[in-house]
């Protein structure tokens, strides 16, 4: 699809934003930008789900062109990136994480956890301290089941081990870790880091219910990170969106 097609769909199909995402969406970077920019002027938001693996230019270029929000996959330590990803430098991945934190991109985070690559503990609160150091303590994090495909043969991800990433992620200060890959697992929602109270219910894609009160838990008020997306009005009468981090 050409990027005007592309964003006449995303138009005809009521959705709010655009995604760019599989295969590795840097492979279609001009294309990225070309969608980018139309789907601002559009009043649509643009988001990267993506390996973070480009540039500091390549990502300025994505956020002046109306860029809002990237998920990018941090896939182990270094070895096991070194190792199964031929050779990656996994800290330009993290430079680039830095990068959209400062230019004031939401940011979050996604490990898809393979037993016996990067399923031990070190390795889990080696990413999850780093997370929470280097991004912030709000950043979400999503541990994520694999499942067997192609050549690679090892079982599927235990829920175990997935609660047990989860648990790691909150003792290294995390407050958001959600488990991923398990459909209608209780910590696929959002619950207030601070009391415990259930705040956004999901059932796969769908949105169950959202408790959230002027941007704070209903039961102990604490302000609830995140990003809400609010239509304005622009000079030259074309819509836009604007981000407030709350």
């Amino acid at each position: 699809m050409t990027p005007e097609e592309f964003i006449q769909e995303t138009q005809k199909r009521g959705c709010q934003g655009t995604s760019i995402s599989f295969n590795e969406p840097t492979l279609s970077f001009e294309w990225s930008l070309d969608v980018f920019l139309l789907a601002r002027d559009r009043g649509l938001y643009n988001t990267f789900v993506t390996n973070g693996y480009m540039t500091a230019r390549a990502l300025d270029l994505l956020t002046e062109a109306g860029l809002n929000a990237m998920n990018v996959d941090i896939k182990g330590g270094p070895t096991e990136v070194w190792k199964y990803c031929k050779g990656i430098n996994l800290e330009q991945v993290w430079a680039r994480c830095h990068q959209a934190r400062e230019i004031g991109l939401h940011l979050e985070i996604t490990t898809l956890i393979i037993p016996g690559v990067n399923d031990d503990d070190h390795c889990l609160m080696d990413i999850a301290r780093r997370i929470t150091k280097k991004l912030g303590p709000e950043t979400p994090w999503h541990v994520s089941g694999y499942f067997p495909a192609y050549r690679f043969k090892a079982p599927p991800t235990p829920t175990s081990t997935l609660e047990r990433a989860r648990a790691i992620g909150r003792k290294a200060g995390l407050e958001y870790v959600y488990i991923g890959n398990i459909p209608g697992h209780p910590y696929d929602n959002t619950y207030c880091p601070q009391c415990g109270t259930l705040l956004i219910e999901r059932r796969g894609l769908e949105l169950v219910q959202n408790r959230v009160v002027n941007d704070q838990c209903p039961n102990c008020n604490k302000v609830i990170n995140g990003v809400k997306w609010d239509w304005s009005q622009h000079d030259d009468n074309r819509h836009y969106l604007r981000r407030e981090s709350r």
